[in-house]
């Protein structure tokens, strides 16, 4: 069975957006993108590891770099306390 988005989220997963550079396998002078998204845990994000291994196994462009962001889409609430309320009307 697999785990919902909010599942995901909930257990303090993130989503990890990655940009790969790699080098054509025919013209090594001429790179490329590609972009990945997946829900991961920082800081250690064994899931976007576990997609660098893959490519470095399977594929046949080599990478040039890779550039990453993280971002929990859920946090903790802020809490403020308010000391008045107006009303308008």
């Amino acid at each position: 069975m697999k785990t919902s988005e909010t599942e995901l989220m909930l257990k303090g997963y993130g989503l990890t957006t990655a940009e790969f550079f790699y080098h054509m396998p025919d013209y090594t002078h001429v790179l490329n993108s590609f972009v990945w998204q997946d829900y991961d845990l920082a800081p250690d994000h064994p899931r976007l590891f576990e997609f660098v291994e893959f490519w470095q196994r399977e594929i046949d462009g080599p990478l040039h770099s890779v550039r990453f962001n993280h971002r929990k889409m859920i946090s903790p609430g802020e809490w403020r306390n308010v000391v008045g309320e107006f009303t308008l009307h």
